[in-house]
């Protein structure tokens, strides 16, 4: 079992930064790949960024590639997603998740466990 709990969520303006964190307790946490997805009002989860245990492979949305940066801290039991230049469309509930698979699923459905989610919303 994972509990997952994310934090760093704020009202920003358009051009700034934040940095997120997902804070995991339970079993293997550094044996898991960590999802970032998020899902604005009237939309579907999408996902965002992945990273997988050893942090060698990463995945990005084409949507925030360059702009986000996804980390983990296997000691810390953490995971980060470092957003820079937020534009108002990034506007959304951001989740963390976790799972077991191989590589680094971009699919909600891969994922076995979530945490509650952290508001972001990007003013213009």
């Amino acid at each position: 079992q994972v509990q997952l709990v994310e934090s760093g969520g704020g009202l920003v303006q358009a051009g700034d930064s934040l940095r997120l964190s997902c804070a995991a307790s339970g079993r293997s946490f550094s044996n898991r790949v960590m999802g970032w997805f998020r899902q604005a009002p009237g939309k579907e989860r999408e996902f965002v960024a992945a990273i997988r245990w050893d942090a060698v492979s990463r995945s990005y949305a084409d949507s925030v590639k360059d702009r986000f940066t996804v980390s983990r801290d296997n000691a810390k039991n953490t995971v980060y997603l470092q957003m820079t230049s937020l534009k108002p469309e990034d506007t959304a509930v951001y989740y963390c998740a976790a799972t077991n698979q191989w590589g680094v699923p971009t699919r909600p459905n891969a994922y076995d466990y979530w945490g509650q989610g952290t508001q972001v919303t990007v003013s213009s």
